[in-house]
């Protein structure tokens, strides 16, 4: 039986996990991350990813839930009381059950498996922590092998990116990398290798509406600011620049809708060539 450690107080300890919630830098120095909610603590696990501590409520019988991921998962165990909990799970009426905390995989594109059908998206300096976790889930709802975070941008383990990949963070890669050099390498050295990854941009003033535009083979979809757009170098290293046909008064989607409607369009026509093949 695991040794349970009790927190009742501000120490040194909460601290250090109170400043994962705000402090990018902190998280980064700690290499770990706060993980908040059933579903995303559930895949985390079945995945694999290490947990280095759970972080349960020391005043209320636990669920089933909580009770077996505390017996199965190697991880240090800390028994907290409710208002510090609710603190950590950014809960301002009743504190969560269990709070997780991650350890946090390394930055390597390498992490991102490219086949002959590899989909996967770019998000070039996104502002909102919001939306790259909404754009995670996209992705993983979509197929997507991997997602790819650019430039001075929001962090993907941010914990309202966490909560806003609903747990999909933990099903396919997440990278972050500090601009399109390392991008442009790595899909070098996979082209050298017989893999041609097409990389396909949106803007709302592409050259050909998504739906006219190849999206079955080896595909990088590449996803603008949620202001500027991309960049001038993505620009530069696109094959094509895709619109996505709109009726009405908007003129642009958020990014985070447009990845989506984008990948969705990747999905289908990549289901429909399946169904055609056979």
């Amino acid at each position: 039986m695991a040794v349970v450690q009790r927190i009742t107080s501000r120490n040194a300890r909460f601290q250090q996990w109170q400043a994962l919630l705000s402090n990018r830098n902190k998280r980064q120095r700690a290499g770990e991350f706060l993980v908040q909610g059933v579903r995303p603590i559930t895949v985390a696990v079945e995945r694999g990813w290490p947990v280095r501590a759970l972080i349960h409520d020391a005043e209320r019988p636990l669920s089933r839930w909580a009770q077996e991921l505390l017996r199965t998962t190697p991880a240090d165990r800390f028994a907290m009381s409710p208002e510090l909990l609710a603190e950590l799970g950014e809960k301002e009426q009743a504190a969560p059950e269990l709070v997780a905390v991650l350890e946090m995989p390394a930055d390597d594109l390498g992490r991102i498996t490219v086949g002959d059908d590899f989909l996967g998206v770019l998000f070039d300096r996104p502002t909102s922590p919001g939306n790259i976790g909404s754009v995670i889930r996209s992705a993983d709802a979509f197929g997507a092998g991997g997602v790819v975070v650019t430039g001075h941008a929001a962090d993907v383990y941010d914990p309202r990116s966490v909560r806003a990949s609903t747990g999909s963070l933990f099903a396919l890669p997440a990278v972050r990398v500090p601009s399109h050099r390392e991008v442009t390498d790595w899909l070098d050295a996979e082209r050298a290798a017989g893999r041609p990854v097409a990389v396909v941009g949106t803007d709302e003033h592409g050259t050909a509406d998504v739906f006219d535009v190849d999206l079955t083979g080896p595909v990088l979809l590449l996803v603008g600011n949620e202001t500027a757009g991309l960049s001038a170098a993505w620009r530069e290293l696109c094959d094509r620049l895709v619109r996505i046909p709109m009726s009405g008064s908007a003129s642009s989607l958020n990014a985070a809708n447009a990845a989506t409607a984008v990948l969705y369009e990747a999905s289908r026509q990549r289901i429909a060539a399946g169904r055609r093949a056979r």
